[in-house]
């Protein structure tokens, strides 16, 4: 009874704090957890786990020197975290970014600014990278073309070589020809513009992708899953026209999908309701 009483007593002191403050450590964590289900960091803090569990044998035990070398250990171990969990921790923290709950309401605060030049000129480039797929999903030529949207890839960008010019089915047709110096690196589409091309795209960790995707695919999820960038994609072997987003490939495009599917991605937040309106006339936005 006594046992019990003081277990009452300790559930009378929390506080409502209390609670949010656990309900947040115990986020974060399912959250961690989550995020290295699948990855070799699982490893890692096994054998985390299993000195937490030495040291506490050596201390039980009286086994002075390895339990000052463990506590050691461990009083450096926020420091040591983040060097072994760096990858992780930097994937968490870019996800954290790309949430869509507070993007949402900042695209709302931020639609004045981008002008009608602006919805144009990002209207003629999904217009113009469509009709080149067509016609590199028939003679089987592979291209890769990376819309930057929120995220900027300036990073990526100068891996390869900066071009800024306005696109069309030419500049992308002479980029993207088998014996071209660019044809084998992603091309940068920023503001409706072919900002660089030629630029090294990461390649995806997961590895449940399926085996018959090459690289180009590989490099489309891997930069999808690391901004918020929307990935056009032409199979060489195939010819097939794909999309990736958010680590994500939808397949099997036509030109006509394929315009509705980027002017939705790319233009829908940016458009006011009267625009809205007009281009579902048209059958350009899907709501």
């Amino acid at each position: 009874m006594e046992v019990i009483n003081n277990i009452f007593s300790i559930f009378r002191t929390i506080q409502i704090r209390d609670i949010v403050d656990i309900l947040a450590i115990a986020i974060l964590i399912f959250g961690l957890f989550k995020l290295i289900r699948e990855t070799r960091a699982v490893q890692l803090l096994k054998g985390i786990l299993l000195l937490l569990i030495v040291y506490f044998i050596a201390s039980l035990f009286g086994l002075t020197m390895l339990s000052s070398l463990l506590q050691t250990f461990f009083e450096a171990s926020v420091v040591i975290i983040v060097i072994i969990f760096q990858p992780e921790l930097r994937k968490l923290l870019e996800q954290m970014g790309r949430n869509n709950t507070y993007k949402k309401y900042i695209k709302i605060f931020s639609k004045h600014r981008k002008s009608d030049e602006w919805k144009k000129a990002v209207k003629k480039s999904i217009v113009d990278a469509a009709d080149t797929s067509l016609l590199f999903s028939r003679s089987k030529t592979g291209a890769l073309l990376v819309f930057e949207r929120e995220i900027m890839l300036s990073d990526i960008a100068s891996t390869g070589t900066v071009i800024d010019a306005e696109t069309s089915v030419a500049l992308f047709g002479n980029i993207f020809f088998n014996k071209a110096p660019l044809h084998d690196g992603a091309s940068i589409i920023r503001d409706g513009k072919l900002y660089a091309a030629g630029c090294i795209l990461p390649l995806t960790d997961n590895k449940n992708v399926d085996i018959n995707l090459g690289t180009r695919h590989r490099a489309a999820l891997g930069i999808s899953e690391q901004s918020d960038a929307v990935v056009l994609v032409v199979s060489e072997e195939t010819g097939i026209i794909s999309l990736a987003i958010n680590g994500v490939l939808l397949r099997d495009f036509t030109r006509d999908s394929l315009i509705d599917k980027l002017e939705e991605f790319l233009l829908e937040d940016y458009l006011d309701d009267d625009e809205k309106k007009k281009d579902k006339k048209k059958g350009r936005v899907k709501s």
